[in-house]
């Protein structure tokens, strides 16, 4: 018994280390081969909107087009994680100034916090599955009011 218990905090660990991995070469640094090596071919964004593409590509399409030249100086502060199982839920900021155009919303300059809570099912050390919340839709708000 003891033994599970020590591999399942193993395989913890392992799943944590990915999600860590994950957050800090694709997301920030935008490394392909980590994000290729980081991802199943069959891996589902369980949060893609209604009708939107779901697999490994649109997520990547998100963080190179989207956010990455949006936001400059972009880095991602982990907050919490909490892992069992083959899931990982981590809390996080993502921060930068608003350097490019942002999902409508032209440069502005100002610093942008989107606060996060994501869950991914990790299978052999690979994303394979994702859920997440996000505060988007309230920074994109407050990047479009005038003086904000």
């Amino acid at each position: 018994m003891k033994e599970l218990k020590m591999q399942d905090d193993i395989l913890i660990k392992k799943n944590k280390q990915v999600v860590l991995d994950f957050n800090m070469q694709v997301i920030v640094a935008g490394n392909r081969d980590a994000f290729d090596a980081l991802m199943r071919r069959d891996f589902v964004n369980r949060s893609a909107p209604p009708g939107a593409p779901d697999g490994p590509e649109s997520m990547w399409n998100t963080f190179e087009n989207i956010l990455r030249p949006a936001l400059g100086n972009l880095t991602v502060e982990i907050h919490d994680q909490i892992a069992e199982g083959d899931k990982v839920t981590t809390r996080k900021t993502i921060n930068g100034a608003h350097i490019g155009p942002f999902m409508g919303v032209p440069a502005t300059g100002k610093p942008v916090t989107i606060n996060v809570i994501d869950i991914v099912r990790v299978e052999q050390g690979q994303y394979a599955e994702h859920w997440g919340i996000n505060d988007l839709p309230s920074v994109l708000a407050r990047l479009s009011t005038p003086g904000s």
